[in-house]
Order: C-alpha cells, then sequence, then structure tokens
C-alpha cells in the first residue's frame, strides 16, 4: 500500500418541522402526510444554514472534501482500499497559504477550494467555525489549531504575520532550518502530536525539512466523543464483511437491534443512510453519518456522491428504531498531495513560477509538499479521530514535480464526521476492510 492510501476524519439544509399552534391548528395547516408509525422527523438534522460567512465557508469546505474523495477514490493506487482524511484540515492550512498567495497562484488555490472572493467574508467565515470548534464541552473533545514555523532569518512580511495569527489562530514560531533541520522537523512534529493526543506522529518525515525550507504551515484536528446511543462490548460478535472484491474477511461486528435503537434513518432504491449522534452535553451537536449501498457497489455509490445529494438525503432523515450492525476499525493514513491538487487545478504554487509574495514581498518561495496524515477508531463506547497538515514552504530554487429496517455494514461503506450545527464536514472516508489499520 502507497502513501497516497494506507500508512493513516453535513451538510446545511432546512429542517424539515410542523408546527401546531395552539388554538390555530385547521385542516389546512396539517401536513400532506404523516410520517409511519414509529418514526418521527429528525429535528436535531440537518441543520439551517449557518450564519452568512460560516456557511460560505462550510459549502467550500464540504465540496472540496468530495473532491478529494473523488479524487483519492480514483486513483488507480487507492483502488479498494480504504480512505480517511480531514478536508478542513487540509482547507485550514491552505486558507493560510492561500493568504499569502498572489496573482494566478491565489486564482488557482481558491478555485480548487472554493474560497470566497471575498477576504473579509473569508477570514470571518473562518474565525467564526474555529472558534465554534474551540468553543468546548464537557460530553466530547473538538479542537482545531494552526500555527506557523519560520526560518529564523528570514525575512516575512508583518502583515502575513499578523492576518495568520489574528484570524486562524497560527502563532509564528521561529525555527533554525537551515543550520538544525532535524530539529526543527521534531519540533513540528512534537507540536502536532501535543494537539492530537499523540494519535499524529512523525507528520514530517526524515528529509522533508531542508535547509532550502523558509516556512511550514500546520494545522491540527482532534475529537473524540462517545456515541449518544452506545454499543454493547458484550453483544459484539465476529461476523462476515464483504469486501469490493468478494473477500470475506472476519470483523468484530458491534451491534443495537433493542427497542431504544433509535436512530436517524433514510433509504433509497440503492442506498441507505444512517445518522449516529454523539453525546453533545452543552457542546454543538456531532454526529456519523453513513451511506451503505445496499447492493454492495461502492463505486456506483461514489460516482453518484455529491453536495447536493447528501443535503437531499439528509433533509429526508427521520428518527426510528433501526437494527444496526457495525463494525469496529481502526485506521491510519498517510498522503502527500502536490501532484494530486497540481491535477484537481492549482499546479502553479507547487512550481517555481509561484507567487507567494504577500508572505514575503518576493517570488522567491513555492509549495514543496502538502502531507496529510489521519487516524479514526470506532468501538463500542465511540469515536477517536485526529488529523494533521504540514504545508511547506521552499525557496525556488529549481522546479518541482507533479418493517425495522437493517442496516447491516457487512460490505464497504463511505462515512463522514461531521459538526451538526454548521453542516461542517470535519472528517471523511471509506471502509474497505475493518481489519485494517
Amino acid at each position: 500500500m502507497n502513501q497516497l492510501t494506507i500508512s493513516l476524519l453535513a451538510l446545511a439544509s432546512l429542517v424539515l418541522a410542523v408546527l401546531f399552534l395552539a388554538g390555530c391548528t385547521s385542516p389546512e395547516n396539517l401536513p400532506d402526510e404523516l410520517p409511519p408509525e414509529g418514526m418521527t422527523p429528525d429535528t436535531t438534522y440537518p441543520p439551517g444554514p449557518p450564519p452568512g460567512s460560516q456557511q460560505s465557508i462550510v459549502a467550500a469546505n464540504n465540496q472540496f472534501a468530495l473532491d478529494l474523495y473523488t479524487r483519492l477514490a480514483e486513483d488507480p493506487d487507492s483502488s479498494e482500499e480504504n480512505l480517511f482524511f480531514s478536508p478542513f484540515s487540509i482547507s485550514s492550512a491552505l486558507a493560510i497559504t492561500y493568504e499569502g498567495a498572489r496573482g494566478s497562484t491565489a486564482d488557482e488555490i481558491r478555485e480548487v477550494f472554493y474560497f470566497p472572493a471575498d477576504p473579509a467574508g473569508m477570514r470571518a467565515g473562518y474565525q467564526a467555525i474555529i472558534a465554534g470548534i474551540n468553543n468546548g464541552s464537557s460530553a466530547y473533545q473538538l479542537q482545531t489549531a494552526n500555527a506557523l514555523w519560520a526560518e529564523q532569518t528570514y525575512p516575512f512580511l508583518p502583515a502575513y504575520i499578523s492576518v495568520a495569527d489574528d484570524i486562524y489562530g497560527a502563532k509564528v514560531t521561529n525555527l533554525d532550518f537551515i543550520k538544525k533541520p532535524e530539529d526543527s522537523r521534531i519540533t513540528i512534529n512534537q507540536w502536532v502530536e501535543n494537539q492530537t493526543n499523540d494519535k499524529i506522529r512523525d507528520l514530517l518525515p526524515a528529509g522533508s525539512i531542508d535547509l532550502l525550507t523558509r516556512l511550514v504551515i500546520t494545522n491540527a484536528v482532534y475529537f473524540k466523543g462517545t456515541w449518544e446511543r452506545q454499543f454493547n462490548d458484550n453483544e459484539t460478535s465476529i461476523q462476515d464483511f464483504r469486501t469490493s472484491d468478494g473477500t470475506i474477511l472476519p470483523v468484530a461486528m458491534m451491534q443495537r437491534i433493542d427497542e431504544n435503537a433509535t436512530y436517524g434513518y433514510t433509504e433509497t432504491e440503492d442506498l441507505q443512510m444512517l445518522r449516529m449522534a454523539y453525546e453533545s452535553g452543552s457542546g454543538k451537536p456531532l454526529s456519523m453519518v453513513v451511506l451503505l449501498p445496499r447492493d454492495g457497489d461502492l463505486a456506483a455509490l461514489e460516482k453518484s456522491l455529491s453536495a447536493e445529494r447528501l443535503t437531499e438525503l439528509q433533509k429526508n432523515l427521520t428518527n426510528q428504531r433501526v437494527m444496526v450492525y457495525f463494525p469496529k476499525f481502526t485506521m491510519e493514513t498517510k498522503y502527500s498531495l502536490p501532484a494530486t491538487l497540481s491535477a484537481m487545478g492549482m499546479p502553479t504554487a507547487f512550481s517555481p513560477s509561484a507567487d507567494l509574495s504577500g508572505m514575503d514581498g518576493t517570488r522567491n518561495l513555492y509549495i514543496g509538499d502538502v502531507i496529510h496524515q489521519a487516524f479514526v477508531d470506532v468501538n463500542e463506547e465511540g469515536t477517536e479521530a485526529a488529523a494533521a497538515t504540514a504545508v511547506v514552504i521552499q525557496r525556488a530554487m529549481a522546479p518541482v514535480g507533479p418493517p425495522v429496517p437493517v442496516f447491516r455494514a457487512d460490505h464497504p461503506f463511505i462515512f463522514l464526521i461531521q459538526d451538526d450545527e454548521t453542516g461542517l464536514i470535519l472528517f471523511i472516508g471509506r471502509v474497505e476492510h475493518p481489519e485494517s489499520s
């Protein structure tokens, strides 16, 4: 399995509701159709659209999430392999990079990441989302952090350093990349480990920092939550899981089939969707949403996946009893993204022709690498997920290369972890073989 696969974590829409006002109910106010017995509208999801600037960032993040997922899923080297990444981590790190981009370099980054054309709106959106994520809850852990790591002798523009800190919370630390590249790499990796509860280790591999490195932009996201309806580990059993190529694997399959197993659920002719909420306490609502193809054809589901379809499906979620069978799994992935992001439409940023003059006032910098690493563990209690992204900025010296429904997840599926309050996709992935790590 190569670096683009295993070596490793929503959408805004209107809530469907019927308002019964005392003394004001009449036949013409009643809905045309009531939910089937035992089903009620899922009033906790989908969320209403977040305020303006947040909404534009959520929409941009989610569209990028699906674009990158499609690219990785279609990569021949990723065929029938697990996928997992945090679109928010990647887009956050690239948003800070974008703040220093100019000309066609900025245009390409904006188009790939769907960043708003209005800088003020983009900054307000990221500020609000970062603050919301870091708001805290007694029921779960959810946090994100950004940082800049600069070559101590290099003159970055004060305005760029200020925007990174004021808007994205990315404080700058000066390091000696020229004389102590390995020590600098260890320092950055230690920050990532601390921010992700030690789940993301060695994000920057040996040799990724050298005497030409001028700036490293990092983002980390960490989540740990418990299911609102936990699974009983005594009821977990070894059952068969059928992979895309027909291989049968024994996996630890959790189950909730009791009377209280109520979840957000909807189905179509070709798929089932399940929403499993996490305990939220005083914090924002979070959940895992799973899309399970009925015939096991994950490739067909992937081809039909779009932001619009996800929104429509989640509008139809209703709270009802569901007999759920779901595999335990742990996954670690790592990606080097220059070739992928170039193919998606931003090649200039990775070439000596890059214009990152908003960082230093020169045309001497380009992106040498974008490294992303992610981890997820799903068990009876809940989910732990972490991800980190590093954008390595180099000094340009040479060109760079390119009845009761049964939800039995016993075959490949797509899953995402999202902020139900804003619809932000925090993590997205697919499970091809749950036993992998």
